[in-house]
């Protein structure tokens, strides 16, 4: 049987997201505060002693013009994905919303990987082959175990170079600083000018003010703001990061650094930083995000992965994004929009 979420069932809905091997900040109930452009509903399946067995957050974005909506659980749904009656309720909770907002598409990217990704055919769920620039959780993502590690052990597995820069930052004299609630909201404006500069460079679009400080609010214990400072007229802002320690995860959600003083090589001990907090959180994954296009030396993005491999960790590929089409012209016509739109 599946429910939805409400004001009596929520603390159940978290606590079984947090603690859940396949759990994601994202399929948290205060994600869908952090989304505010979008409406949500959490469903929960539960066994025949009424144990939780299964959660899905169901994000749901209107398009007015076609009277419809597209549905979406990002990293969703969490639940042991060979149970086939915690999936089959979950589906018939996504099925209801679906009817409900009259929704062309639900679209889901569960954190598995391939060999896994067939049980979800129980869901009535098709893996949808698309371009990877064109899939809105990345394809792979590169992850470091740290569970029963200390940050010496780390850092032996960071390449040569990344252990010296580390050092030569300390010896310039960057610091970092760990940040949360309102100290964090305070050095906002530091990190949105770093974003800003690296947004330019690299040639993606960039998140408001309001969104990160929507981001750190709504997550509240659970986000972290990084940030390295020098001495250099003044305090002057190097690099930063926001990170979310959720669960056995601490994940590494954005990243900004200035277009000065790369010398001083502030991302490094950046990251070295964060590594360190995840192990004093208690996680066991050090996510550090996508790595898009890991296998082609020749895209621009390469340049992520060759950052991020020389930390000593690995790729992890997921299955990709699933869809279950409940409309298919309405769904022709969203992608035509879409499209254009791009």
């Amino acid at each position: 049987m599946y429910e939805f979420l409400n004001s009596s069932n929520s603390d159940e809905f978290e606590n079984y997201v947090l603690t859940h091997e396949n759990g994601s900040f994202m399929q948290s109930r205060l994600w869908a505060n952090v989304k505010g452009n979008w409406e949500s509903v959490g469903i929960i399946s539960r066994d025949v002693s009424g144990n939780v067995r299964g959660t899905c957050l169901v994000l749901i974005r209107k398009t007015p013009l076609l009277r419809s909506a597209l549905l979406y659980a990002p990293r969703g749904p969490v639940c042991c994905h060979s149970d086939d009656d915690a999936l089959r309720d979950i589906a018939a909770g996504i099925d209801a919303i679906a009817e409900k907002y009259r929704a062309f598409a639900f679209l889901c990217d569960p954190p598995i990987v391939i060999p896994e990704s067939s049980v979800l055919t129980a869901a009535g769920l098709r893996t949808q082959r698309l371009p990877e620039e064109h899939e809105i959780q990345c394809h792979f993502n590169y992850v470091l175990d740290i569970r029963e590690k200390t940050l010496s052990e780390i850092r032996a597995g960071f390449k040569p170079e990344y252990r010296n820069r580390i050092n030569k930052a300390q010896r310039r004299g960057v610091w970092c600083e760990e940040l949360s609630g309102e100290d964090a909201l305070n050095a906002l404006g530091d990190f949105c000018e770093l974003m800003t500069q690296t947004g330019k460079r690299d040639g993606f679009p960039i998140r408001s003010k309001e969104y990160f400080a929507r981001f750190i609010s709504e997550l509240g214990e659970h986000a972290r703001l990084f940030m390295c400072y020098a001495d250099i007229d003044g305090k002057t802002p190097l690099s930063g990061a926001i990170a979310v320690s959720y669960g056995r995860r601490f994940s590494y959600v954005y990243g900004a650094s200035s277009d000065c003083w790369r010398n001083f090589y502030p991302n490094y001990l950046m990251q070295q930083t964060m590594i360190d907090a995840a192990i004093k959180s208690g996680c066991r994954v050090y996510d550090f995000g996508g790595v898009p296009f890991c296998y082609d030396e020749s895209r621009r993005e390469y340049g992520i992965y060759r950052f991020k491999k020389g930390f000593g960790g690995e790729i992890v590929s997921y299955a990709g994004q699933f869809a279950k089409i409940y409309r298919p012209v309405l769904n022709r016509a969203a992608q035509l929009f879409s499209e254009f739109a791009r």
